[in-house]
């Protein structure tokens, strides 16, 4: 019996542990050939450790899988470019790329060290659009030059934090809502190629999260990866070829599609400032509230 993605190329960053983990083990028993990312870091992105993202091969191996492990960094432009050169050298071509790669550095906004910010959003932010743009023109100059298309995929990785808001996230959720936007702008660049490109929202118990709150048993038995894991491996596959620009939140108990900003009450045009406030708290008043961490209206 076929798999779903029997014989295609995936990229996972950040794929030694957690989440990342999880797809890898599932898209190489759905027949994918992984590449297997990760620095080897720790939570906050600091050291390098390859043995991490050579265990998860390891194995995929002892399974009957294939992979190949890779530390390149996904936020340094170079080392992306090389991450997918060398996944295409090694394995023929590349048909998805999942871009999980990421790390925490959480303070309030007043506390928050510039340092602490700009690492924040090169893991992420960077380093989800670097990776997406290598990739990208690869499958660009492959769909010229056969002039098919060639059904390929980039799967991102958003998060409550950035869709919703979570105190002490400023630049974790700053990073995530960019992905986002960005998700939704790339699939429509991209479509012309026969490049899909998603995002998820992922609630997992992982080292990112498990010190954040406790959780009871329940809780984190509706957090484990494996609930997260089926989405990125379908989507990764052939068959969502119609699937685009979309959104998912995932694990926890929640299996959703997320829907993005909509313009809501309106008022016509006022040019004058001492006019146009009660205009605005009229707006404000009868808008829809921010949704909290579980996406529901705020008290």
């Amino acid at each position: 019996m076929s798999r779903l993605c029997e014989d295609r190329v995936v990229i996972v960053t950040g794929a030694a542990r957690g989440i990342g983990r999880e797809y890898a083990l599932q898209l190489a028993a759905h027949g994918a050939k992984v590449v297997v990312n990760d620095l080897g870091a720790a939570r906050d992105g600091i050291g390098r450790d390859l043995s991490a993202a050579q265990a998860v091969v390891d194995e995929i191996r002892a399974a009957g899988g294939i992979a190949i492990a890779n530390g390149d960094d996904v936020s340094d432009w170079q080392g992306a470019r090389r991450m997918v050169e060398t996944t295409v050298e090694h394995f023929g071509g590349l048909h998805a790329l999942v871009n999980n790669a990421g790390i925490l550095r959480d303070r309030t906004l007043v506390n928050m060290e510039e340092s602490e910010w700009d690492a924040v959003i090169q893991v992420h932010l960077k380093g989800t659009f670097a990776p997406s743009h290598h990739a990208a023109a690869y499958w660009r100059a492959l769909q010229k030059e056969s002039g098919q298309p060639v059904n390929a995929r980039i799967i991102n990785t958003s998060s409550s934090s950035g869709l919703f808001g979570n105190i002490g996230q400023c630049n974790y959720g700053a990073a995530k809502a960019g992905i986002a936007a960005m998700t939704i702008i790339a699939a429509r660049e991209l479509k012309r190629y026969g490049v899909t490109v998603n995002a998820i929202s992922p609630h997992a118990q992982t080292r990112m999260t498990e010190s954040l709150r406790e959780r009871t048993p329940e809780e984190i038995a509706a957090r484990h990866p494996r609930w997260i894991a089926p989405v990125v491996v379908w989507l990764a596959s052939a068959q969502s070829e119609e699937v685009t620009g979309r959104l998912f939140e995932v694990g926890g108990g929640f299996l959703a599609a997320l829907e993005g900003w909509h313009r809501g009450p309106e008022a016509e045009p006022v040019d004058d400032p001492e006019r146009i406030g009660p205009v605005l708290l009229d707006l404000a008043r009868r808008a829809r509230r921010n949704a909290d961490m579980k996406g529901k209206d705020l008290d």
